[in-house]
């Protein structure tokens, strides 16, 4: 293992952090431009399992499953930890990033968050292009349901 120097680590919170923002600014193909072209992206089904059982490989399979969000009228994904160690091979890394994924939606003439408290469990691989995703594992904690007082309902602000 190669320790991940400071450089490293800032460039993996930086592909986080722009990953949570393509998906919530709706820009499906730029977040999955943020994959290796063999990367994968794992996903549960909530609320009946809540660790990955769908795997999606390659940036338009990726891109077709985060898809999924637009039928939201609004998401907001709030990163509250990362941690990165170095991969078992050069040029690789390991991350944790706890995430909280707030999903809007009017229901029964009410607007409600559906918060999914998440656990990306990730791997890296260094690229001429820099860190990029060769696999993300999407693991929900929980579920929590809340009342909305208002809400945006043009999308992400520009």
């Amino acid at each position: 293992m190669t320790a991940l120097t400071t450089h490293d680590r800032i460039a993996l919170q930086d592909l986080v952090h722009r990953y949570a923002a393509a998906v919530d600014d709706r820009d499906f193909a730029r977040a999955a431009a943020l994959f290796t072209g063999d990367g994968v992206l794992e996903v549960p089904n909530p609320p009946a399992t809540l660790d990955p059982v769908t795997s999606h490989t390659g940036p338009d399979a990726v891109a077709a499953a985060l898809a999924a969000v637009d039928a939201l009228p609004l998401t907001f994904h709030a990163i509250v930890g990362a941690v990165f160690d170095p991969g078992p091979t050069p040029a690789t890394a390991l991350g944790r990033v706890a995430c909280t994924a707030h999903h809007l939606s009017r229901r029964h003439d009410r607007d409600v968050d559906l918060v999914w408290h998440i656990v990306y469990r990730d791997q890296y691989r260094s690229t001429a292009a820099g860190w990029l995703l060769a696999r993300r594992s999407l693991h929900v904690a929980f579920i929590e349901s809340r009342p909305v007082a208002a809400m945006r309902t043009a999308g992400p602000p520009a």
